[in-house]
């Protein structure tokens, strides 16, 4: 292979997306180094073991990486993209099809050892602490749920995702609800684990589409989204969220729920509804315009506005923001005192403030979900998702 062939092929690579990132580091030293026959043999043991290896990891490594790997296996398996192009609302199909056919004539020996090389960094990524979750019997996998000094923690726990919420997440926040709800903490802290507090739904929820269809997908969607909503509702003690990084989409819209909403100086807070054509839920259609007024809850439910944590405090979905630097010890010194606090009648004025307003949050909850399930099953929604994935996999 010559210099100019490697550094076409090099380029042809990177241009592959954020996946980008995770090989970025490896270079293709081993391009150069299949010239015989016997190496070739070994490529192909490693690619065969390197397939096994995959069918082991316990976290999901995201829709991006895997439509890398997939696009990597038909080209190191099958050579160039040579099937037709599905059609635009086949917007899995399609996805997979972009994967392959941005290989361009990348040769099957060179895909080969790609994807021998992005599946040894996804297994050499697992942490220790990541490692230790896997292997315990604690019964959330999403979530730390800790209560300490009356206070019951639950922090979103998928720092590699961006605490992106799955399905299963859904279900574990509404246990731990459940369950905190009882317990003989004082308060209820939500958090996110590492630099996001959460991004939001995690959209691989919208690509796996069960055999019954996307209509039962949606009708199963917003029974659970609005199940979920109606846990913060009904939670009877305080909530307060401490946003620890920026904040996207349902993440965002649930604030209005909470009692206590602080920010670190770091965090944004962005609902991005219109953009992948839906609309709001978590009872923002109408708690933000009671909270900041129609005209500011506008910019942000209807067109996108982006707030840094100031501006969100002087909106009031934030009470208050925090340097950075000292945001956690200020935080949690703050809470501690709370916490110490007598519990009844925390929970006692909680109710008689916020229980004027269960009903009616009740019924705008069961409007949202209602509007929702027909805009995820509109081609708008679908298109604007096929957009969305498709500029995401160019960056």
């Amino acid at each position: 292979m010559t210099v100019s062939s490697l550094q076409a092929t090099r380029s042809r690579w990177q241009s592959l997306g954020s996946v980008r990132r995770v090989v970025q580091a490896l270079c293709f030293p081993a391009l150069q180094l299949h010239t015989t026959s016997s190496v070739m043999q070994v490529s192909q043991e490693e690619f065969e073991k390197a397939k096994e290896q995959l069918k082991s990891l316990k976290e999901d490594p995201g829709n991006e990486v895997k439509l890398k790997l997939y696009g990597l296996f038909k080209q190191a398996s099958q050579g160039p993209c040579n099937v037709p192009k599905p059609g635009m609302l086949d917007f899995v199909n399609k996805a997979k099809w972009d994967a392959w056919n941005s290989l361009g004539s990348l040769s099957k020996d060179n895909a080969r050892q790609a994807y021998i090389d992005l599946v040894s960094s996804l297994v050499s990524m697992k942490s220790p602490k990541e490692k230790t979750a896997s292997d315990s019997k604690s019964k959330y996998q999403t979530l730390e749920v800790i209560t300490q000094d009356n206070i019951t923690k639950i922090m979103l726990n998928r720092p590699q995702k961006k605490n992106a919420i799955t399905t299963q997440m859904y279900n574990e926040i509404m246990q731990a609800l459940e369950e905190a709800g009882k317990d003989d903490s004082v308060i209820t802290v939500f958090t996110g684990s590492g630099d996001y507090y959460c991004s939001g739904n995690d959209l691989n929820n919208f690509m796996n589409i069960p055999p019954s269809g996307k209509e039962k997908m949606a009708e199963d969607s917003a029974v659970m989204l609005e199940k979920f909503v109606s846990h913060f509702i009904n939670f009877p003690k305080p909530l307060i969220a401490v946003v620890n990084g920026p904040a996207v989409g349902i993440s965002v819209t649930l604030l209005g729920l909470f009692d206590i909403v602080y920010a670190t100086e770091r965090a944004t807070f962005q609902t991005p509804f219109s953009q992948l054509a839906q609309s709001p839920e978590g009872c923002s259609s109408f708690l933000f315009p009671r909270i900041m007024g129609f005209a500011k809850a506008n910019e942000i439910l209807i067109f996108n506005k982006v707030l840094t944590a100031v501006e969100a405090c002087d909106r009031g979905l934030v009470t208050e923001v925090f340097p950075d630097t000292t945001f956690q010890k200020e935080v949690w010194a703050r809470l501690k005192n709370y916490a110490k606090l007598p519990k009844n009648s925390l929970a006692f004025s909680k109710q008689l403030i916020r229980g004027m307003d269960k009903e009616k949050l009740h019924i705008v909850n069961t409007q949202e979900c209602k509007l929702l399930k027909e805009r995820w099953l509109s081609d708008e929604c679908m298109n604007a998702i096929i957009d969305f994935f498709q500029k995401k996999s160019k960056l």
